[in-house]
């Protein structure tokens, strides 16, 4: 599964043949193109992509292999052009790609990245790893998105409701999306997509991976949490006693733990237990008990929940004049969260007169599976090739049945103007004002970002 030569649609082992003879080197740009889930991108992930496999040359055996695959699956295979870049280039891939900086925010329709064969026997290649590239950058960029965008209207709630919005935000949104994706390798990229705007996760391999492939110290943290098995084994007849065994078994001055209150009766659990038979306890240990309801309307019921608690414990008006429950109990809401749903529940938190510092948001599957590469409108195409005299000829397409989809003609470059990223033909430009700047060539990384830059550039 980590042969180079086969991680590519089947119909791409064809087009060393499709190209016109006078091709000497094809120009591709990626993008995500205009589309309606949001005006602007967050573009991340592609470093990884550049260490496990841009990074391991091909060998003699990836050729064989694929050749033999290749004449059994019924397509041609363009054996002396990979014998080339094995013997020619020790079997690293003779591209050159340039990228604006990971963590950069730019509007959708302005190119993150473009790469180009540096060997003129090659202009097959630059399309050929299309589908490896793009798969590379749309899944964690589109995650880092979404995530971007629940900052910005969790951040919204805050400003105005909390007298501290720059510290509530890194831990509002919770990751818990490593059960709901398809493969752990997913896992490790969307969750470390997400740790580039926030500091709560359950996932680990979103942590490893921001350690690994960008230098992370300790990107993410997460605190002692209940589920239902372990809640339930207890029996309904002794739902008290497994509320007063997590006060007991994690207490600690400033120590958070989460109970997920809902396996029988969530209003009973509040009313009667939290806030009856363990009030005492709750208020006397040293932490915070965090309510998690785990069912019901995503919006009614943490909102019942958190004023239910409001009456029970109490708390302060913070300068802003909302409500901050007391500091010994907090709530926070994981099922059914998704854009829209964290915002209508911010607004009905500051509309029912408490601040956000009250909750938290947990998404699961929402942040790091229900997207696709269609949810920012992802393509990579080329836009340029070059011929045996050295002059670029502009290549696009422009479909009349989907303008929707016309490319761009002509290597491109992303220049500042006006305070923003916008996309102009590279020939029009000085390279200095170019922010694509060259990240691989020729088997070598010549830039390396590390999470930190990541962070800081993703929060502008």
């Amino acid at each position: 599964m980590t042969n180079l030569i086969l991680a590519t649609d089947s119909y791409k082992q064809s087009h060393f043949r499709q190209y016109p003879p006078e091709a000497r080197a094809i120009s591709a740009y990626g993008e995500a193109r205009p589309n309606p889930f949001s005006e602007e991108v967050l573009f991340f992930g592609l470093q990884p992509f550049l260490i496990d496999y841009l990074n391991k040359p091909i060998t003699q055996r990836d050729i064989e292999e694929a050749a033999e695959i290749c004449a059994a699956h019924g397509v041609p295979f363009n054996r002396e052009g990979w014998q080339a870049v094995l013997d020619d280039h020790g079997g690293y891939l003779p591209l050159e790609i340039s990228a604006l900086p990971e963590g950069t925010i730019v509007r959708s329709g302005v190119p993150l990245f473009q790469a180009v064969n540096t060997d003129d026997r090659m202009p097959w290649l630059t399309t050929f790893i299309e589908t490896a590239l793009l798969r590379s950058v749309w899944y964690p960029t589109t995650v880092a998105t979404l995530s971007w965008k629940c900052a910005q209207i969790i951040g919204a709630g805050l400003e105005k409701s909390s007298d501290d919005p720059e510290g509530q935000l890194p831990f509002k949104l919770h990751d818990f999306g490593a059960r709901g994706v398809s493969s752990g390798e997913s896992a490790a990229i969307g969750g470390m997509a997400h740790l580039v705007n926030f500091a709560g996760t359950d996932t680990l391999e979103g942590i490893m991976a921001a350690r690994r492939y960008y230098g992370a110290d300790m990107p993410g943290f997460s605190i002692p949490a209940a589920e239902h098995s372990t809640m339930t084994s207890w029996g309904k007849t002794r739902e008290e006693a497994a509320y007063a065994n997590m006060l007991d078994a994690f207490e600690g001055e400033g120590a958070l733990v989460a109970v997920v209150s809902d396996s029988y009766d969530l209003d009973n659990a509040v009313e009667n237990i939290w806030g009856g038979s363990l009030k005492e306890h709750v208020l006397s240990r040293k932490g915070t008990l965090v309510v998690r309801p785990d069912s019901g309307d995503p919006v009614e019921t943490p909102a019942r929940t958190l004023a239910k608690l409001w009456d029970i414990f109490g708390g302060t008006t913070n300068a802003k004049g909302y409500r901050v429950l007391n500091d010994r109990v907090r709530v926070i809401q994981g099922d059914g969260m998704n854009v829209d749903s964290i915002a209508r529940l911010i607004d009905r938190v500051i509309a029912d007169g408490f601040a956000v510092d009250n909750i938290a948001f947990g998404m699961g599957g929402g942040l790091l599976q229900s997207v696709t590469r269609d949810t920012l409108r992802f393509a990579m195409k080329a836009n340029a090739m070059r011929d045996g005299e050295g002059v670029w000829h502009d290549v696009s397409k422009n479909p009349a049945t989907d303008p929707g989809k016309a490319s761009k003609a002509g290597r491109q470059a992303v220049v500042v103007e006006d305070g923003r990223l916008t996309a102009r033909q590279l020939d029009s430009v000085d390279a200095p004002q170019d922010q694509l700047q060259p990240v691989w060539r020729n088997g070598e990384m010549l830039r390396r970002f590390t999470f930190d830059e990541v962070r800081e550039r993703a929060r502008r």
